[in-house]
């Protein structure tokens, strides 16, 4: 249903509507959005999807300042463009272009016993088992449709926090974007000094334990001051790992995502900052589960500052 005002709009567009209830609010929006969707997807091309997704996020900020007014219709398109394309993606991953995605009773047995220790609860999964059972589910890509609604990107193997708590050590290190704070509660079992955050943005979907402090990564980031920051599949697009770069006491980043730079984090950022050294770790992005995720963990160490040539103490 349409709202009253642009305030009110935006209000409804942040809680995050279902495409089915974006379409049916605006259908002459949906229709502009198809057409150049059915163009773009045609070509085949990913670098021409990114470039599309980009174009409708920027096109609100452009009008806004051209008009001075909430550039509501063009952030309709821009979220009906993304929740287009993930719908798109599910159903190639999965093979079902309509209908409920489910497992049969003895796929969703050997997952659930797999990866899980209870309900939704992750645990850190063998690698060892992982590969011996993980063969066994032939309805293997069901998976990640299945549980992304919950807020489940990715699972995380026990060699994984492994590696990861070696890495970040005796520092403090600050999750940010931790939905339940499964990474930050592997972490903490390690020893690792952590402290997970959420805005609390996913409420809807998520169910946030109460030692994940709700903070936007851009209070926690100055509240904590932490020496190591971590994130696992930051949403696309998304404003906050900015301010990670500019954060001064951040010595590390380390950043858990998908190699599709359309389906999370915010690439444009990686490529503009200048104050961290970014590199792939592969070895860490096998450990992360599973392998059709296609998941890269990048590590992004800050530089030495550089020194003035010529220049003395006492000078």
């Amino acid at each position: 249903m349409k709202t009253n005002t642009p305030e009110e709009t935006v209000a409804w567009l942040k809680a995050s509507p279902t495409l089915s209830e974006l379409c049916a609010a605006y259908p002459d929006e949906w229709e502009t959005v198809q057409h150049e969707l059915a163009v773009v997807l045609g070509h085949g091309s990913p670098d021409e999807l990114v470039s599309y997704l980009k174009r409708q996020s920027h096109q609100g900020t452009v009008s806004a300042r051209k008009t001075g007014k909430l550039p509501v219709r063009e952030m309709v398109r821009s979220q009906m463009a993304h929740a287009a394309v993930k719908q798109h993606c599910v159903s190639v991953a999965s093979g079902v272009e309509s209908g409920t995605v489910r497992f049969n009773l003895l796929n969703g047995f050997i997952a659930q016993r797999l990866l899980f220790s209870h309900d939704l609860e992750r645990k850190p999964v063998s690698l060892f088992r992982f590969r011996l059972i993980w063969p066994l589910i032939w309805q293997k890509r069901f998976l990640m449709p299945l549980v992304q609604p919950k807020g489940i990107y990715c699972f995380y193997s026990a060699q994984l926090v492994e590696e990861l708590s070696r890495i970040i050590g005796k520092r403090h290190c600050l999750e940010i974007a931790a939905g339940d704070g499964t990474l930050s509660r592997f972490l903490k079992q390690q020893g690792v000094q952590v402290t997970a955050t959420d805005d609390y943005s996913w409420q809807h979907s998520v169910s946030y334990p109460e030692w994940v402090i709700k903070n936007d990564a851009k209070d926690a980031l100055s509240r904590y001051a932490p020496e190591v920051v971590i994130c696992s599949w930051p949403p696309a697009r998304n404003g906050f790992e900015r301010q990670v770069f500019r954060t001064r006491s951040v010595q590390l980043y380390i950043l858990i995502t998908s190699r599709h730079q359309h389906a999370a984090g915010d690439w444009d950022a990686y490529r503009e900052q200048q104050m961290f050294a970014m590199q792939e770790d592969t070895g860490l992005s096998r450990l992360v589960l599973p392998p059709e995720i296609d998941a890269g963990v990048y590590l992004f160490t800050r530089k030495p500052a550089v020194s003035h040539p010529g220049f003395q103490a006492g000078n």
